[in-house]
């Protein structure tokens, strides 16, 4: 038996899974990492955590599962986006905490970019908007504000990358300075149309070439570990982004399909085949992925900034619970959320609002409000964001969606998914495997390495474990969107 191993580096923990031939997943890894915030709206990494986290997961993995070095074909990787390192090319040490997709400094750098009337360049050629979310301005915030990094970046001295380029640098020892498309779409530096870096969009955020790892297929040969690692040369034959590796994983391989992942944020995407879709109603397009020297596939995405985070939040912040998982019995303790809503704008509010001055509101309480009604108010807010940008997505694709498939950590939580179809009006389809993310990254590595040939073979291999369909009318649905947007519009324009 052959076995991929996919490497699942996402917000607040690094995963290794290993998966066989058959594309059963056979044994899961986790461990988490610190999270680092050193004022209000910044958020940080330690890279080198990272890297140490992910390392000790694949050996934990292989020890657990009993399986040797030897049985592995390939590795795949997948990975939080935009999420911004810069490291010195000699020594590998990072010149300063990696900068999360989360932070929010780069605001007002994104607001005198707008300002000098650069907005439409960046939308036309990148599909994406100017907001801190991306990584392009996160790069101009290290170069300008840590001493000494320009003139090293002008030299070829430092090295930029997303946390795959990461990963895969230490992986190979230094030897690879890589990215796919899809992590190197999501950076305000990509000519979509062309699928490379681009001198204009380089110029106006004045970022050195000379930073840039080499942009290659999701899926073919990549490179080779270095022995070092685990004591073998492993070849890498699969990269995507997290959000593009769940919609691979999802098997959402023709266009109209769509997927959403219930993470630290909601991530929704729709393939929308062989060409990019401009969205009218402030959503991102995106590369889905591109097969070894096959054209790209593109996508719709929609983000939700807050999602699993709003369950941590009342873990950790508010002590309402003591384990995620003991979310869903709470908010089922009262029959609906009495009036109570919540807007989970910690970070700003994602698509389709986008406002980074957004902040989180609490709204409707009254002397009977409890602890229950919160936790439900929040649960619910996670399906009215996802709502948002489902509605959008068919606005923009001309298509009426037939189903949502999901995964992420949330999608196990059953009246979640309950409210969701019922906001929907549409099934909620949720797969045998909610590892959606991980298995994307085995799927690419392993057509990579050439364990399955076509996407058709994996379409068989996917599985559905239980399918949740609306339960309430149009006008109740209606309704409740309409109270949930109320709320969502007094969240703005606060910080």
């Amino acid at each position: 038996m052959k076995y991929l191993l996919a490497l699942d580096q996402g917000t607040t923990s690094s995963r290794a899974m290993l998966v066989d031939e058959t594309g059963r997943m056979v044994r899961v890894a986790q461990q988490e990492f610190s999270q680092h915030y050193p004022q209000p709206g910044w958020v940080e990494h330690d890279p080198e955590e990272i890297w140490r986290a992910q390392e000790a997961t694949m050996r934990s993995v292989l020890a657990a599962a009993g399986v040797s070095v030897a049985a592995i074909a390939a590795v795949g990787i997948t990975n939080q986006r935009e999420t911004t390192v810069i490291w010195n090319r000699r020594t590998g040490a990072p010149i300063a905490p990696a900068i999360v997709w989360q932070d929010r400094r780069t605001a007002a750098m994104c607001d005198r970019l707008r300002a000098d009337g650069l907005e439409d360049m960046f939308r036309q050629k990148t599909g994406l908007l100017l907001d801190p979310y991306f990584s392009g301005t996160k790069i101009r915030w290290l170069l300008d504000h840590i001493e000494g990094a320009r003139e090293q970046a002008e030299r070829g001295e430092l090295a930029f990358g997303t946390i795959d380029a990461w990963l895969i640098w230490k992986l190979t020892g230094g030897a690879s300075h890589v990215t796919d498309l899809t992590n190197a779409g999501r950076t305000l530096l990509v000519d979509l149309a062309a699928g490379t870096w681009d001198e204009a969009l380089l110029a106006a955020l004045e970022i050195p070439a000379a930073l840039l790892p080499t942009i290659t297929p999701s899926s073919g040969e990549i490179s080779l570990t270095d022995v070092s690692v685990l004591g073998r040369a492993l070849p890498i034959t699969g990269i995507a982004g997290d959000q593009q590796a769940a919609l691979f994983g999802q098997a959402c391989f023709e266009p109209g399909m769509i997927k959403n992942t219930y993470g630290t944020g909601c991530f929704l995407l729709m393939n929308t085949g062989s060409e990019p879709v401009a969205s009218a109603h402030k959503l991102l397009t995106t590369p889905a992925w591109r097969l070894g020297a096959d054209a790209p596939v593109f996508a719709l995405e929609g983000s939700v900034f807050s999602g699993g985070s709003v369950v941590q939040w009342l873990r950790d912040q508010l002590g309402f619970i003591e384990k995620s998982a003991d979310v869903e019995a709470l908010a089922q303790s009262v029959p609906d959320n009495g009036g109570v809503v919540l807007v989970p704008a910690f970070t700003g509010l994602g698509a389709p609002v986008w406002d980074a001055s957004a902040r989180g509101l609490l709204i409707g309480l009254t002397r009977g409000a409890t602890r229950a009604h919160i936790a439900r108010a929040a649960l619910e807010s996670i399906a009215f964001q996802v709502a948002d940008v489902v509605d959008c997505m068919q606005r923009d694709a001309t298509v009426t969606l037939k189903e949502l498939r999901v995964d992420g950590g949330a999608a196990v939580n059953n009246s979640l998914m309950q409210w969701q179809a019922d906001l929907l009006g549409i099934p909620v389809i949720r797969p045998a495997n909610t590892e959606s993310t991980a298995m994307g990254a085995a799927y690419l590595a392993g057509l990579g390495a050439g364990m399955w040939k076509t996407v058709d073979e994996l379409a068989h291999v996917w599985r559905m474990e239980r399918v949740f369909e609306p339960r309430i009318d149009a006008a109740e649905r209606e309704e409740r969107l309409t109270r949930w947007r109320m709320a969502r519009d007094r969240a703005g324009g606060w910080a």
